[in-house]
């Protein structure tokens, strides 16, 4: 077997590997990011440096639960680091003299042309090797920084020319996913000068309420606010935005990193399939701590030897030409699912979810546990997806339309999302 190699020249930096710590919480001091480098993360987005120093409230974090999950959601309302610029320059500094093969990604946050300017040149002087713009911090306390300044286009643009003006190392801007279109603030600070994007930022979110208090979670004096969801329920979110700016006309061979809920290697090669070049983690930190990233280069590594990958330049981006818009879909035939009665527990969710939620195409014997799929059957797969028990219903029959010609169809086969 080939071996495998799982470095990446990403905007023309060299990491050992494809996964960084996010800007945020997990990586805002030396001994947090010391650690971090010593288990093995190719580098890190030093978390967001401003000339504000950031006030933060009590408690600040919260989470979305299912049954029978760990969460699926959290809420962070925590800002920007709460060291002064001049003291994270000096931890930057002492990071990259004892880690000079890691990469020290530095996010930073200006609320005006002065300040961004200052920041890039700091920045780069205590040894950054990579920029990062954050216009998309959903809870900042002023509207002159974080994601209201993401929307606009016109201060995107600007702050982004700025900054590559005071700075020689690469520069990429962080784009907030609260918006329509990601698109627009991508290209304008492509103009700007960026040589990259990172998407997405944490989502604005209100995670639940405290029935007690009559307000937001987490609880803070009886009161709450709006702030930014994160976690393993936003990847299908990340990954919309990230082929959609892989596919936009004016930003083909942009390069993107790539965020928002990867918690496995699975995750992180649909990252990487959809054309992220590089992988931002945080809130799977939170949960398992900085070995994670054991898991992660090991799967990443298994799935490349089993797939033939000998580079990650080989696989990436190759699904994007398969995102297809859902006019061009073909809608000529239908796959009728099959029930395997060895496997099937006669627990009758098919039938319920497909009588009370889909198309009626399924009929129940009530003595037998046993149910049927009948002609009515639409082949939307309802039944697959609330099925408790792997492989009992899978692909069957596919049956062509009416007056359509038989053709060669490819099929899912892969329906255990789970590590």
């Amino acid at each position: 077997m080939k071996k495998v190699d799982l470095s990446i020249d990403f905007l023309g930096v060299h990491c050992e590997n494809p996964f960084f710590l996010s800007s945020s919480p997990v990586c805002h001091n030396y001994e947090m990011i010391s650690k971090a480098f010593d288990a093995g993360w190719g580098g890190v987005f030093y978390k967001t440096v401003g000339v504000f120093i950031a006030d933060e409230c009590s408690p600040r974090f919260d989470t979305h639960r299912k049954e029978g999950t760990p969460f699926i959601g959290f809420k962070n309302m925590e800002q920007i680091s709460e060291y002064s610029w001049q003291e994270n320059a000096e931890i930057i500094k002492k990071l990259k003299k004892d880690y000079p093969t890691k990469v020290m990604g530095v996010s930073i946050m200006g609320s005006n042309e002065e300040e961004w300017a200052l920041l890039a040149r700091e920045m780069t002087k205590a040894g950054a090797d990579i920029l990062e713009l954050n216009f998309s911090c959903p809870q900042m306390t002023s509207h002159a920084m974080g994601s209201d300044v993401g929307q606009n286009t016109e201060l995107v643009e600007k702050y982004t020319r700025i900054v590559c003006e005071n700075t020689h190392v690469p520069v990429i801007a962080k784009m907030t996913p609260n918006i329509t279109h990601i698109e627009v603030p991508s290209i304008a600070a492509k103009k700007g000068g960026a040589a990259a994007v990172s998407a997405i930022n944490t989502i604005k979110s209100i995670c639940g309420i405290d029935v007690e208090n009559m307000c937001g979670r987490p609880v803070v004096n009886g009161v709450s606010s709006i702030s930014g969801y994160s976690g393993a329920a936003v990847k299908p979110i990340a990954l919309r935005f990230i082929a959609q700016l892989k596919q936009h006309p004016e930003l083909q061979g942009f390069p993107v990193s790539g965020i928002g809920g990867v918690e496995t290697w699975q995750d992180a090669v649909e990252f990487l399939l959809l054309g992220a070049e590089n992988i931002q983690v945080t809130t799977a930190v939170m949960q398992y701590g900085y070995r994670i990233v054991e898991d992660l280069k090991e799967g990443l590594a298994f799935f490349m030897e089993e797939h033939g990958y000998t580079s990650l330049r080989d696989f990436i981006g190759k699904a994007v030409p398969n995102i297809i818009p859902c006019e061009n879909l073909d809608r000529s035939f239908q796959i009728v699912p099959k029930i395997d009665y060895d496997k099937c527990v006669g627990c009758g969710r098919c039938y319920t979810s497909c009588f009370d939620g889909s198309h009626q195409a399924i009929d129940w014997d009530a003595d037998k546990h046993r149910p049927t799929i009948t002609d009515r059957c639409v082949g939307c797969h309802l039944c697959l997806n609330v099925c408790p028990v792997k492989d009992c219903i899978t692909p069957g029959e596919i049956k062509f339309k009416k007056g359509k010609e038989a053709h060669e169809v490819k099929i899912q086969h892969d329906f255990d999302y789970l590590p």
